[in-house]
């Protein structure tokens, strides 16, 4: 099947944002996502973007049954190490259901890859649900490190009362 993959553009946060929504379910998640298209348009394509974003899609002929021709996204934004330097962190990658095993995947997290080369960074990061054995095999079999189980790194997060107080406590 042919696909290709590009930069995603403005017209495209609706497309993503519906893919959003089905990797929450895939997550049993989604209850979490509190964005919509609009706050997709703002953040990754106005003046300074928060984040980059490439889609995958399929021509006419091989559109989803629901109609979709968007079939798959990966997004990502920079972040710095400050022992290693540039980094990449891939925020999400997913493919439809129906249009797994036949390399959109591989080809959407690839180019993240070739992105990042191309900006000098050195690496290439991003979590993985524990339980979600099929994506942890793939990223494990394309040469990614697990790090909790290589270096015992927890990932944490402030958010909501937990980010507000402790932004209080700033001088």
């Amino acid at each position: 099947m042919k696909f290709t993959i590009c930069a995603a553009k403005p017209e495209d946060c609706k497309d993503i944002a519906r893919m959003i929504m089905e990797l929450a379910v895939y997550e049993k998640m989604p209850d979490q996502v509190k964005i919509s298209h609009k706050e997709l348009e703002r953040d990754g394509f106005g003046r300074n973007p928060f984040y980059q974003c490439l889609v995958a899609e399929v021509s006419e002929d091989h559109k989803s049954k629901d109609g979709h021709t968007k079939v798959g996204y990966s997004l990502f934004f920079y972040t710095y190490s400050t022992w290693k330097g540039r980094t990449v962190y891939m925020e999400d990658l997913y493919v439809m259901p129906e249009y797994r095993g036949k390399g959109i995947g591989k080809a959407l997290m690839a180019t993240v890859a070739k992105v990042a080369k191309e900006q000098h960074c050195v690496r290439l990061q991003f979590s993985v649900l524990d339980w979600n054995k099929p994506s942890l095999d793939f990223y494990l079999a394309k040469g990614a490190e697990d790090l909790t189980a290589k270096e015992g790194w927890h990932f944490l997060r402030f958010h909501g009362i937990a980010l507000d107080n402790l932004a209080r406590e700033a001088p």
